[in-house]
């Protein structure tokens, strides 16, 4: 009697056969690609201005770790003259020990995730992003690691207007949407992507690939218009352009 699965069996292990080793292929070519842009002028490039967020960070964490010794310091002052000085001390250091464990566990570094970037407050945005970006760049295609370093130097020109700019403001929501749920939601929707199927072309002609590009062209394109609008002082144009329906649509990727 004749093997009916034999020949459909042989071929769909040479299929799978031959996805492995796609996988494995494109793999060890991300990992020879991630060295040389690591060795590249942008690479360093980027690297510095990882280093520079981060610096940025620890600045910010020292400046507010200097006012809580300060906040401790005065409260020793007033106490001293009211109670016992023992009792003094004890108070100014629990309020010392108070500040200093919410500063760092709101300074805490976080997963490269979403999170890191929906829990940052608005000046600190941009260095977050700046550090999410380069969690990401290892598993990104080569034109979308060019987009991520030119997108970075954005986030840098971005973070002094967004330093001087009020949370509470319009304007601080729709920079806040654009930087923390459209831009992790695209890179995360081609993760999702299979390895094997991210160069395929999909039904409307492009391939996630091409889906993640475009996306990230155009997020650049908003953030350098923010920017702009923001030195200005245009904050109406930057709360009610209507740019982000299609940005959501447009960078779906799947």
């Amino acid at each position: 009697m004749a093997n009916d699965g034999g020949p459909g069996d042989g071929s769909e292990l040479i299929r799978r056969a031959q996805k492995l080793a796609i996988g494995f292929a494109d793999t060890g070519l991300t990992h020879a690609e991630d060295m040389l842009r690591r060795i590249s002028p942008e690479g360093r490039a980027q690297a510095r201005r990882e280093r520079a967020a981060r610096a940025r960070r620890r600045n910010r964490l020292l400046a507010q770790l200097a006012l809580a010794a300060l906040v401790a310091l005065l409260v020793l002052g007033l106490l001293w003259q009211l109670v016992n000085p023992a009792l003094s001390v004890i108070a100014a250091a629990a309020v010392m020990l108070a500040l200093t464990t919410a500063i760092v566990s709101r300074t805490r570094p976080r997963a490269p995730g979403r999170e890191a970037l929906v829990g940052a407050d608005l000046a600190s945005l941009p260095a977050e992003a700046t550090v999410w970006l380069a969690a990401q760049r290892r598993a990104l295609p080569a034109p979308a690691v060019r987009l991520t370093d030119t997108l970075a130097r954005r986030l840098d020109d971005l973070a002094p207007q967004l330093a001087r700019l009020d949370p509470r403001e319009p304007a601080a929501d729709a920079v806040r949407k654009l930087i923390s749920v459209e831009l992790p939601a695209l890179v995360e929707g081609w993760r999702g992507v299979p390895l094997s199927l991210r160069g395929v072309p999909q039904a409307d002609g492009r391939s996630p690939n091409a889906q993640l590009v475009d996306g990230l062209a155009l997020i650049d394109a908003e953030v350098s218009r923010m920017t702009e609008q923001l030195a200005r002082g245009a904050l109406d144009e930057v709360a009610t352009h209507g740019r982000y329906l299609e940005l959501k649509y447009r960078s779906q990727v799947g």
